[in-house]
């Protein structure tokens, strides 16, 4: 009892080192799985490649004069263009169905969130693999469209960029319905009602009380969505094939087929940049002091 006590008062006397035995794990924890990986990451960037993929220690800028190489451009801008329609497609489709279940969901509310999470239970990998079965040639799509003679020859909708954007929408929808549907909930009542006291129509009142009050469960969604979408691997490589390669899995080649680990690297560091730039636009938009205002 003794040794706790003065255990106690050592630590009451001294605040900041509570805090930072409290904070440690967490210090842990950042440093040793992101910041010293990253760390690696920036170091290899600067080296050159040598023979058959070695590494040669040698200080130089090449990997990020390559990074203007026309063909990551191409890559890198349908890889943008891709991420940006899951964005626009997850916003329409995920707002839908968040404003009905907080609106009308009523006892089922809790129902309709657990099935909008419940995919997640089941393998990344094997829901891609049933997009594959559905989208193929001899497909349930196709096989049910040609039963009704309304297509002649089987349409190509795998091994394609709309393959791509299909499975890129279907994966992470729930990441924008769940702060969609956050951001509704939280939504004031009171405020409709006033609008609507006023003269409002429930147009008007939707687009000049209801979406505004929820900016930022729309940006938080955007942001979830678009950071995962735009470095995607493994939709690009079993949905699209080598005719919708992202930046992902232009990155892994770099890594893994062509063995020059210092370019690839490099395009990392440019895809991570390209992520905490969309952050900082993020929380400059208020997206973080707003959901610093409602956790309040």
């Amino acid at each position: 009892m003794m040794l706790r006590r003065h255990i106690l008062r050592f630590f009451r006397d001294r605040p900041a080192l509570k805090v930072g035995v409290m904070l440690s794990p967490s210090v842990f924890w950042l440093l040793v799985f992101t910041l010293i990986p990253m760390g690696l990451v920036v170091y290899y960037s600067f080296l050159t490649r040598g023979p058959w993929g070695s590494i040669t220690y040698e200080f130089t800028l090449d990997s990020y004069r390559q990074i203007l190489d026309p063909l990551f451009l191409k890559i890198f801008a349908r890889s943008f263009i891709l991420a940006t329609l899951t964005v626009v497609a997850c916003l329409c489709m995920g707002y839908m169905v968040a404003y009905w279940i907080a609106l009308y969901g009523g006892r089922r509310k809790n129902l309709f969130i657990f099935l909008v999470i419940l995919p997640f239970w089941t393998s990344y990998l094997v829901r891609i693999y049933s997009w594959m079965t559905l989208l193929s040639d001899h497909g349930l799509i196709n096989t049910f469209l040609m039963n009704l003679n309304l297509i002649s020859e089987p349409l190509p909708l795998l091994h394609n960029q709309f393959a791509v954007l299909v499975g890129l929408v279907y994966t992470y929808l729930p990441f924008m319905i769940l702060p969609l549907f956050a951001a509704l909930e939280r939504l004031d009542r009171s405020v409709l009602e006033a609008a609507a006291d006023l003269g409002a129509t429930a147009t008007e009142r939707f687009f000049r009380v209801t979406l505004p009050l929820t900016k930022g469960g729309m940006l938080s969604g955007s942001v979830l969505v678009f950071m995962p979408a735009i470095g995607e691997f493994l939709i690009p490589e079993l949905l699209g094939g080598a005719k919708a390669m992202m930046i992902g899995k232009f990155i892994a080649l770099k890594f893994t087929g062509l063995r020059h680990w210092p370019l690839g690297s490099a395009y990392s560091l440019l895809l991570l940049a390209i992520i905490l730039i969309l952050i900082y636009l993020y929380m400059r938009a208020g997206g973080g002091k707003e959901a610093f205002q409602e956790q309040r």
